[in-house]
């Protein structure tokens, strides 16, 4: 039975609600740099859990997603009338398309995935977990970079204009930088990769990743900055256009570039886990009833 004093509750109740505003949310601020790496150490946990199926799918459309922006980067750059620091500009912008797409639609980029380095050094994944994702997500990656190539160029779409002559330009230019300059360009090229995929993470928008984005990488593609995956497009398809670039100097450029861009990204993780996560860090060896820490099993 219902008091006249419950009835004069749920009636306030009611107004209340009436005046109540609707629900917002709870900030559209972007997220600090602190929660950042607590986002990015939850994610590389979750990675390192995924499938071999679904790394190996996620890598291929990362491959793809990479070679798009580096066949509209190469487009950008021919016929050119902006003066050369513009032009470069302009191309980066347009490479930008492939990380915009990667991180907001979905896939697995080699390079952006150094930042999973957070994860291992807190003790919360392991060294074989990680070089699993790694390895499979790179072979992935390289292999939607070449298939892209293989497409392009048989769809004949680099005989427009001058954009064949473009490709061959880049490719050789790639395959004669010596192999000292191509580790610190990878490394200085990762550094603002993995920038660019930090800041996506602190963004709560679409529109707020994408320009994110926009301004690391085309800052990388400007400066002239070496990335592995690009280069698994960028020199195969200038190669199968006529460039004189040769297998072993396709390896010499991929190498150095690789091996820099995993000290690029490498270096941010462990800056930003020593400032925001180290005093988190899991013991990663336990000594319990004769049983260790996952490194040991």
């Amino acid at each position: 039975m219902r008091t006249q004093g419950t009835d004069k509750q749920d009636t306030m109740s009611s107004r209340e609600g009436e005046h109540r505003p609707p629900p917002f949310p709870v900030s559209l601020d972007a997220f600090t740099s602190a929660e950042i790496a607590r986002r990015i150490e939850a994610i590389s946990i979750q990675r390192t859990t995924l499938p071999t199926r679904s790394l190996v799918c996620l890598g291929l459309l990362g491959g793809l997603y990479i070679g798009f922006g580096g066949a509209l980067a190469t487009l950008a750059l021919t016929d050119n009338s902006l003066g050369f620091g513009l032009s470069r500009l302009t191309a980066g912008l347009a490479f930008s398309l492939g990380l915009i797409v990667l991180v907001i639609a979905g896939g697995e980029l080699f390079t952006g995935n150094n930042l999973m380095v957070v994860a291992y050094a807190g003790g919360k994944t392991s060294l074989r977990a990680l070089l699993r994702n790694w390895s499979l997500v790179f072979t992935a990656n390289a292999a939607g970079g070449v298939l892209l190539a293989l497409a392009v160029h048989y769809s004949a779409v680099l005989q427009t204009g001058d954009v064949e002559a473009t490709a061959i330009r880049i490719a050789e230019a790639k395959a004669q930088l010596g192999a000292g300059t191509a580790f610190l360009r990878g490394m200085l090229c990762n550094v603002l990769v993995c920038l660019a995929v930090w800041l996506s993470a602190g963004a709560r928008s679409v529109e707020g990743k994408a320009i994110a984005i926009i301004f690391p990488i085309s800052a990388f593609v400007a400066l002239g900055f070496e990335h592995c995956i690009a280069n698994l497009y960028l020199l195969p398809v200038g190669m199968l256009a006529g460039a004189n670039v040769s297998l072993l100097e396709l390896v010499g450029n991929i190498l150095p570039t690789t091996l820099g861009n995993i000290l690029g990204g490498v270096g941010v993780g462990v800056a930003y886990w020593l400032v925001h996560l180290s005093n988190d860090r899991k013991p990663r060896f336990e000594s319990r009833e004769g049983r260790f820490g996952e490194d040991c099993q």
